[in-house]
């Protein structure tokens, strides 16, 4: 019976997955309108009125006020769990800190919507250089919001979400660090390969180059993400660290990475809707 329970439970976490590949794939030459946008907020309030859903995630990490009373436990600091995976999104899923620029509706299936950094960039750094591929690819002064997924199962680093679950422990804990950074034609900026580095560390997978000099970071009980949820609620029970500073990581390094990386990552992933419902969001602490 558990493993028919897991079975399904990864069956589930991988339709969702391809879910939003496919919905990433459906491309649109325009925006939608702001009522489609508000439509779907509408549509995600009554599909989880009532029905025990914790606090959901992605959030303005500036506004620390939340009325969701589901409540579990902080996941340890990541140094005490094990990386599972690192993929990221086209855009910041989170507002707040430097990266409040809002991108626009999209398509309203998380591409091209979401928030970019609110600073500004040098003429140089915004030397034009593509990286092809879904969501319309990615160019130099893009910003994507790297997610550092943590979990206390056992297991290697891999692709999917899937990686982070496990047969033996069916309710593992999660914690996603998370940073975000601005795409740059310079070559004195961050190499996306290093800060994509997995190495082990007493006994454990860790990333062991994200940055530490980009804030404090902001940490709140939330859910996974991605617009697959645009109108559904999450069920699944994430601690989110998020820095409020942008790190400027070259352009070219993370064409190299997308181009050969332990994860099968190939493209910036599209993002959910900024949740804004507080019967959905929790109370930030910190």
């Amino acid at each position: 019976m558990v493993k028919k329970e897991f079975a399904v439970l990864i069956t589930v976490v991988l339709l969702q997955s391809s879910l939003c590949i496919a919905a990433e794939s459906a491309h649109r030459n325009k925006d939608v309108s702001d009522k489609v946008i508000a439509e779907q907020h509408k549509t995600l309030a009554e599909n989880t009125k009532d029905k025990g859903f914790g606090p959901q995630s992605p959030r303005d990490i500036d506004a620390k006020g939340g009325n969701n009373s589901r409540i579990f436990a902080a996941a340890p600091h990541h140094t005490k769990m094990n990386l599972c995976n690192i993929h990221f999104h086209k855009n910041a899923e989170h507002k707040g800190g430097e990266f409040t620029k809002y991108a626009g509706n999209g398509d309203g299936h998380g591409y091209n919507s979401g928030y970019k950094y609110s600073g500004k960039l040098s003429k140089s750094e915004l030397k034009a250089f593509h990286i092809p591929g879904k969501n319309g690819g990615l160019s130099s002064g893009d910003t994507i919001e790297v997610h550092y997924v943590h979990s206390t199962i056992k297991g290697k680093p891999a692709p999917t979400l899937a990686s982070c679950l496990s047969e033996s422990i069916k309710n593992p804990q999660l914690r996603v660090e998370t940073q975000v950074y601005v795409l740059v034609n310079d070559e004195k900026a961050l190499d996306f390969v290093s800060l994509t580095k997995v190495e082990m560390k007493k006994g454990l997978f860790q990333a062991v180059n994200m940055p530490t000099d980009t804030g404090a970071p902001i940490a709140y009980a939330g859910s996974t993400t991605g617009p697959a949820y645009n109108e559904q609620g999450s069920p699944f029970q994430v601690t989110f660290s998020v820095r409020p500073k942008v790190a400027k990581v070259n352009i070219k390094t993370v064409a190299k990475w997308l181009e050969s990386n332990e994860f099968k990552e190939d493209h910036g992933h599209g993002v959910r809707n900024l949740v804004i419902n507080k019967d959905l969001l929790s109370e930030i602490q910190n």
